[in-house]
């Protein structure tokens, strides 16, 4: 399974109707170019799984991918195909033995070290950053930068440049050797969802679209 070049988390906070908005954002994509994440923390289970079973409508009619934060269950119950975890949350084997082998599993990473560490348990991905400043992280403190993505990137486990990207430096993460590029606002708040889309995954490397097979990438020492 190819990991998609473009990550586009959701805020419903900014675009009530998500269902609405990812059908915007993904017409006129190739198949699997493009992954929603279904990021709604506050929502309780039941809310959440009606979300993404809209969600999951959506993305089976333009042949894109739907992945559920954290939640394993609203993501098999929901037809998602994949969870990401945040970086305390449950471990990728734990995941993996709950999901299967037939579903992507990333994590949410800072460092190299933790980088490492989901490649070790099996992730197929990791997101990255933030590489560059945004306001929704700016109490945790500065960007990580791009120079530690390039140093995480050689370990192995394709990843995913997240935090202040936009299509204007998109190519830059793609150039550290990120495999995909998330972003939240830069789609949702975009006067042009779809073009915005179109040229954050014009942005990727061609070499960049890592072929995966779930279950995790294969390991490569630094």
């Amino acid at each position: 399974m190819a990991l998609p070049a473009v990550h586009l988390i959701t805020d419903r906070r900014l675009v009530p109707d998500l269902a609405g908005a990812a059908r915007r954002a993904l017409r006129g994509l190739p198949p699997r170019a493009a992954a929603i994440h279904l990021r709604e923390k506050d929502l309780g289970g039941a809310e959440l799984l009606r979300l993404a079973r809209a969600l999951a409508a959506v993305c089976r009619e333009t042949g894109q991918l739907l992945l559920v934060n954290d939640r394993v269950d609203v993501a098999l119950a929901g037809g998602a195909d994949g969870v990401h975890l945040p970086s305390r949350g449950l471990s990728a084997a734990d995941a993996r033995r709950l999901l299967g082998a037939g579903k992507l599993i990333g994590l949410s990473c800072h460092s190299a070290a933790e980088v490492r560490r989901a490649r070790d348990e099996g992730a197929d991905y990791a997101t990255f950053g933030p590489v560059f400043d945004t306001p929704s992280k700016r109490p945790y403190g500065p960007p990580v930068g791009l120079e530690p993505l390039s140093q995480a990137a050689r370990l192995g486990l394709p990843l995913v440049g997240l935090g202040g990207v936009e299509p204007g430096n998109a190519a830059e993460v793609f150039a550290r050797g990120a495999r995909g590029v998330a972003c939240i606002r830069a789609w949702l708040e975009a006067p042009d969802p779809a073009g915005a889309v179109r040229a954050l995954a014009s942005a990727a490397n061609p070499a960049g679209s890592a072929r995966l097979e779930p279950g995790g990438p294969r390991r490569e020492e630094p």
